[in-house]
């Protein structure tokens, strides 16, 4: 696919830049293998296998809620020198979950240390990758947040072999120290995208660049929040109890039923490589509207129908296809719905519905017993949330305001230009040497 170039974005070779991304981005995926490291800390440990799996729900929670700071640290620290710094701090706390002894320990430096330092990278890679491709913000979404899906994959059978030839203990310190030096070098290719006002719309209309404050004053944000808090429910509840799932609904043997974690990751990975794309062609929320009925129909499968090993596992693709492919979207809405320029921020408040939705999906099969009651829950959710997506519209009430602001910003703009044309040109379209200018060569 060619990529038209942007005119107001500096001459750059963006491609070192999606590069940087797509490696930062396979060592943040990685936390993602933390099912493995269950079983085995527990039988060393003789801990609980609930309590030590609770380490992944707070590591999930952690990284919801450092996206909530990462855009005033960025503005702080620059892009380089922030996603560097939660490449060191993910690789520490990876390293230091080496040399635990209690779960305690394990809570603070794999589930706080660990998130935080990997919701920080995430969000601002991420959004940074968006910025640059303005026109193409569904294709770079997905390229950056499949890497994160891909780095997952690679690194199940990566951990997995470390574990077994080496020990759990050992696995961390060295899957520490390959992801510190990945999301390291990454962040060396990572230029910070200077000029980040949204693009014209079809109409000629630039979209609002709205503050969180003035985001959270909007129906919208919350609409928004309902959707991705279900799209996050659903996805996240099956990668972590999947293979229970398989085992006690589908009667599949634990083997069987184990071969479900692969494939979340491949389903998962590849609704975030096609959907992504596929939302600059059609819509965003047409995409999210349609992934949303496709969860539905899965769930209410598996609460209803006679699973047998296919029908269990096309379920299973379904929902991880979906999840992939909402939480790939949902940055460029954001940016569709509420501007460019403080992307990184807004997402970050919506982006909390992944951190609350994982525990919530906890909360209720707790409360209510068992997987069949949350799956009727989150079908619920899911028609909640397609009603939505099919209804909402991004924010009008500002637009004139926008266009405003933009018209003014275009008047400086050809002062300032004519300003400069008057004191380069001579009295016959000449510069102060005598030669004739150049027209301006085009931008990448």
């Amino acid at each position: 696919m060619k990529i038209a170039p942007d005119q107001t974005l500096p001459k750059v070779n963006r491609l070192w830049i999606v590069i940087g991304t797509v490696i930062v981005q396979m060592g943040l995926g990685t936390i993602y293998t933390w099912s493995l490291f269950n079983q085995p800390l527990a039988d060393k440990f003789g801990w609980e296998l609930g309590s030590t799996a609770m380490t992944f729900s707070i590591t999930s929670f952690a990284l919801a809620f450092a996206t909530l700071f990462s855009g005033k640290l960025q503005d702080k620290f620059g892009i380089r020198g922030l996603i560097a710094a939660s490449g060191i701090l993910l690789g520490i706390g990876l390293m230091l979950s080496s040399q635990v002894t209690s779960l305690g320990l394990l809570y603070v430096v794999a589930g706080v240390i660990v998130g935080y330092a990997d919701g920080t990278a995430y969000m601002t890679s991420l959004s940074n990758l968006i910025k640059w491709f303005p026109k193409h913000k569904g294709l770079m979404s997905g390229v950056s947040v499949g890497a994160y899906g891909t780095g997952s994959l690679i690194f199940k059978y990566i951990n997995g072999a470390m574990i077994e030839s080496r020990g759990v203990s050992q696995a961390f310190l060295i899957w520490g120290i390959i992801v510190l030096a990945m999301v390291v070098f990454g962040s060396l290719l990572v230029r910070e995208a200077s000029n980040t006002a949204s693009p014209l719309s079809a109409s000629g209309v630039r979209a609002k660049d709205y503050t969180v404050k003035e985001m959270l004053k909007t129906k919208q944000a919350y609409l928004l929040f309902v959707v991705f808090f279900t799209a996050c429910m659903s996805g996240l509840y099956l990668i972590g109890s999947v293979k229970d799932i398989g085992v006690r609904l589908a009667g599949l043997d634990v083997a069987t039923a184990a071969n479900a974690v692969a494939m979340i990751a491949i389903f998962n990975t590849a609704g975030r490589l096609i959907l992504g794309p596929l939302s600059d062609k059609v819509g965003r929320l047409r995409v999210v509207s349609g992934a949303l009925l496709v969860t539905f129909a899965a769930v209410m499968v598996l609460s209803f129908a006679t699973l047998t090993y296919p029908l269990f596992f096309t379920s299973v693709a379904a929902i991880a296809f979906c999840f992939g492919g909402n939480i790939t979207v949902f940055p460029a809405i954001v940016s569709d719905f509420f501007g460019l320029k403080n992307q990184g921020k807004n997402y970050g408040v919506i982006y909390q519905g992944f951190g609350l939705g994982a525990l919530s999906a906890s909360f209720i099969a707790a409360l209510l017993g068992g997987f069949k009651p949350t799956f009727l829950v989150i079908g619920a959710l899911c028609v909640i949330s397609f009603l939505i997506a099919v209804l909402v519209k991004a924010p009008k009430a500002d637009v004139q305001t926008a266009a405003a602001e933009e018209s003014s910003a275009e008047a400086i703009a050809r002062q300032e230009a004519a300003g400069k044309e008057t004191q380069t040109k001579g009295p016959h379209g000449k510069d102060s040497k005598g030669m004739r200018l150049n027209p301006q060569t085009k931008g990448m």
